[in-house]
């Protein structure tokens, strides 16, 4: 590298001396401002000697170091280009609510870098069991913060993605006429809802229905391991309603109740980098990822809302 620097700067200083009038280029690396030419000295010389000057300028510029990164999805100008990771491998736990944005965000990451993202999709309690079982992973997507609380010991660094909105959903049509909490406990209603043990949705349905005063009351048809299966099962019809994040609620056959009772229970999505991460470099990108307006715009296509 030295004898390239060395060799174009003598080369851009030889083009200064044939020159002569040549003055220098500022170090902020904008074109030199050279003596213009007399008028009438139109030979070839003066003409090649305008050749060298520019062309060394042009070589004293040019002289960053090779390109190697890659272009692809998510390097546009609101982030750096991105590194390849060509033959590098991620295995990310991902809640099962969010699987449809997350995958397409996995596979948006490896056509811009080449990194495989392996994601592991399922509730709270299953992923909390295998970090803390096999201690493997580099990264836990999760519903909410105190869902990284069993394996906060395992948490090396995070960060809010997005807004996890609960919702009060029904039957299209709202045939039961459900227009808040307190109609969940008129006759005939009836609603399932996560495991309360092991969903943070299911949690969340708990206490805000024990804080309205009404959880003893409401018929609870069944409970379920993950989001995306209540709103399934509201839409065939099993129950009346259901308490469900806002991006499940995309099924055909369910609506959303317009209640402000579930607004005092919004909870933020963190990304979590885990300490038995195998591969930091590549975390290390995804992170970065992560910040990307393409990213932005795939949480917000499925109804999420981003933290500002």
């Amino acid at each position: 590298m030295k004898k390239r620097t060395f060799a174009i700067f003598l080369a851009a200083s030889l083009g200064a001396s044939i020159l002569g009038g040549c003055s220098k280029g500022n170090e902020a690396g904008s074109p030199a401002v050279s003596s213009a030419p007399s008028a009438t000295a139109q030979d070839q010389t003066d003409a090649k000697q305008e050749q060298t000057a520019a062309s060394a300028k042009s070589s004293a510029s040019g002289t960053s170091a090779p390109d190697t990164s890659v272009s692809g999805a998510g390097t546009s100008a609101d982030s750096p280009k991105l590194p390849d990771l060509t033959g590098h491998t991620l295995m990310i736990y991902c809640g099962a609510g969010m699987a449809a944005p997350f995958q397409e965000i996995a596979d948006a990451f490896k056509d811009a870098t080449g990194c495989q993202v392996n994601a592991t999709y399922a509730n709270a309690g299953q992923i909390q069991s295998q970090i803390t079982t096999t201690e493997e992973g580099d990264m836990f997507v999760a519903g909410s913060g105190d869902e990284l609380k069993p394996v906060e010991s395992y948490v090396e660094d995070k960060k809010d993605l997005v807004k996890h909105i609960p919702v009060l959903a029904v039957q299209e049509g709202n045939p039961k006429n459900i227009t808040g909490l307190s109609g969940l406990t008129g006759d005939g209603v009836s609603l399932i809802m996560g495991d309360v043990d092991s969903t943070p949705i299911g949690k969340i349905a708990k206490k805000a229905m024990t804080d309205a005063g009404i959880f003893d009351q409401v018929k609870i048809e069944a409970t379920t391991a993950t989001a995306p299966q209540m709103s399934a099962a509201l839409a065939a019809g099993e129950a009346d309603a259901a308490i469900v994040w806002k991006e499940n609620c995309d099924a055909e056959g369910v609506e959303i109740v317009d209640t402000k009772d579930l607004d005092p229970y919004i909870k933020t999505i963190p990304a979590a980098s885990l300490s038995c991460a195998s591969d930091k470099d590549a975390l290390a990108a995804f992170n970065q990822y992560l910040d990307t307006d393409t990213v932005k715009e795939i949480w917000v296509k499925y109804g999420y809302e981003i933290v500002e």
